[in-house]
């Protein structure tokens, strides 16, 4: 009986996560990956990574809810929203246009986090814009939105593959001397996901940029 309550009282609070909250200080942090432990782990799931990492970080419980697992944390008057769509990497953008749309946040409150095989390992690039560059996850936010321009946070993982192996590599796992330099990069991915609400686009990518 009291997990029943639990359940009900949990899934309230999802309904209601920030209701009487000013659209303008409402952020949607979206993390993309793949749902299902075997994916736990892949270079592919980054995004995924990076907001159970700020999620542990503070102390946040997530909730499952429509088209994705969600949690919300308040700082300095602005809430912000995490999102890990369940729809899996391809279908990403139906999760991430229910949940502006739900929570009535504006496009230009949203950060995308994902991997890109262009970077460096744990290179950073926030952009306000760009193509999909041939990743999945953003050319389906893409079609679903109909526009290139929202922001997005690129963590890098490197293109250390051979011809005809990308996909192993990015559904692959980390390294061991990658694992040790995570929690590193992940701390940084938390002070920005921090400024882009507090600071703004322009001076987050001005901080973090190439860092």
């Amino acid at each position: 009986m009291f997990s029943f309550f639990k359940k009900l009282f949990s899934a309230k609070t999802v309904d209601t996560i920030s209701e009487e909250t000013d659209p303008m200080k409402k952020f949607l942090i979206v993390g993309l990956g793949n749902i299902g432990p075997k994916y736990a782990n892949t270079r592919h799931n980054i995004g995924f990574k990076v907001v159970d990492f700020y999620a542990e970080k503070n102390s946040l419980s997530w909730e499952t809810a429509k088209l994705g697992d969600v949690t919300s944390h308040k700082v300095k008057g602005r809430t912000l929203i995490f999102l890990k769509p369940s729809t899996y990497m391809n279908l990403s953008g139906k999760a991430v246009n229910y949940w502006l749309e739900k929570e009535k946040i504006p496009l230009e409150n949203m950060l995308v986090i994902t991997d890109d095989l262009n970077l460096a390992f744990g290179t950073i690039r926030i952009k306000t814009k760009g193509s999909d560059g041939g990743h999945n996850g953003l050319k389906d936010i893409q079609n679903t939105l109909q526009t290139t321009n929202y922001n997005r946070f690129r963590f890098g993982i490197s293109d250390a593959f051979s011809k005809g192996r990308q996909v192993d590599y990015v559904l692959g796992e980390w390294e061991a001397e990658e694992e040790k330099q995570l929690p590193e990069r992940l701390e940084l991915s938390c002070k920005i996901i921090e400024s882009f609400a507090l600071a703004g686009m322009n001076i987050t990518m001005n901080t973090y940029n190439g860092k």
